[in-house]
């Protein structure tokens, strides 16, 4: 609800779905729907009057989603106002709210996202495969491939991170067979990241590369979006910060080394306050965010009635 903050989570273990059109919008109302009226029952709502949805990929993969959700949110909810915002969109600002700045937000991906409140810049964000450099599985892909040549006896590898991957995955010669079949690969990947942060932290040196390489990254997606003119800031959110200082100490080089112009703040809030952060500001005709067809886009449904003879 407007100027609340966000209340006990409801939440899916199950991913949305992906196909040829994208997003899958069945799919994700399916699951989506149900939680949505359990809410607006629980605070005693009869009809849902505008809906924030922050959703990942809706840059890259949310052609369906822009073309189905808002009749369908209308329909099935009577909402009227429909807020579709990427997932980086509401991180950012649920970190740094309506202020000019920069926003790194890593988990098992990464993706940098600035504004100087007049567009959108972003950066990365382009799945395991393309990209996410320095996220959680760029890093756990990066720990297991020196575990491998640690393996093989090939230069750059580490006997540290070895016995880790060995610990964590059983013996190295079946560890492409655990990945390469799974759906969730980049989720397995990120899981061995606090293994290489303990590995630097305890001061492995190809670990400690690793994650200066993942830094460096960052820094460079975040010099890449953030404005060049006035008082920037720059905040960082998401899961992947909690590695702590093995990876926050050359992050803090790098940023400063990058981008000496922006101040570094703490985030005010993580994806889910930026949804009701934007909610808000939209129920009040307050939000001043700008409009990206990819990034951030409002709808207002018109209610028709039909006429009765």
């Amino acid at each position: 609800m407007p100027g609340r903050e966000p209340s006990a989570p409801l939440e899916s273990r199950e991913p949305v779905r992906t196909g040829a059109r994208g997003i899958d919008p069945g799919h994700l109302l399916e699951q989506l729907l149900p939680m949505a009226r359990a809410l607006a029952d629980s605070y005693g709502l009869g009809r849902v009057t505008a809906a924030v949805v922050g959703a990942a990929g809706l840059a890259s993969l949310g052609d369906a989603l822009r073309a189905e959700l808002p009749g369908a949110l209308a329909r099935e909810l009577g909402v009227r106002t429909v807020a579709l915002a990427a997932d980086a969109v509401t991180a950012y600002v649920g970190a740094l709210g309506p202020r000019p700045g920069a926003v790194v937000a890593a988990g098992t991906g990464l993706i940098a996202i600035g504004t100087d409140l007049g567009r959108w810049r972003r950066a990365d964000g382009w799945g395991h495969l393309l990209g996410d450099c320095g996220g959680g599985a760029w890093i756990g892909r990066a720990g297991l491939e020196a575990a491998l040549r640690a393996f093989d006896g090939r230069d750059g590898g580490s006997a540290a991170l070895r016995a880790g991957a060995e610990d964590r995955f059983g013996p190295l010669p079946g560890l492409p067979g655990q990945l390469y079949p799974r759906a969730d690969r980049p989720a397995v990947l990120a899981s061995f990241a606090p293994r290489v942060a303990d590995c630097a932290g305890a001061g492995d040196p190809v670990a400690v590369a690793i994650l200066r390489t993942a830094a460096r990254h960052m820094a460079e997606s975040a010099a890449a979006v953030c404005p060049t003119e006035g008082d920037p800031l720059v905040a960082l959110t998401g899961g992947l910060f909690k590695l702590g200082d093995p990876l926050l100490l050359p992050l803090a080089e790098e940023l400063a080394r990058l981008l000496p112009q922006a101040r570094r703040v703490p985030a005010e809030g993580d994806p889910l306050h930026g949804a009701v952060r934007v909610a808000s500001d939209l129920v009040a005709g307050r939000l001043t965010l700008p409009s990206d067809e990819n990034l951030l886009s409002v709808v207002h449904i018109k209610l028709v009635q039909k006429k009765g003879y």
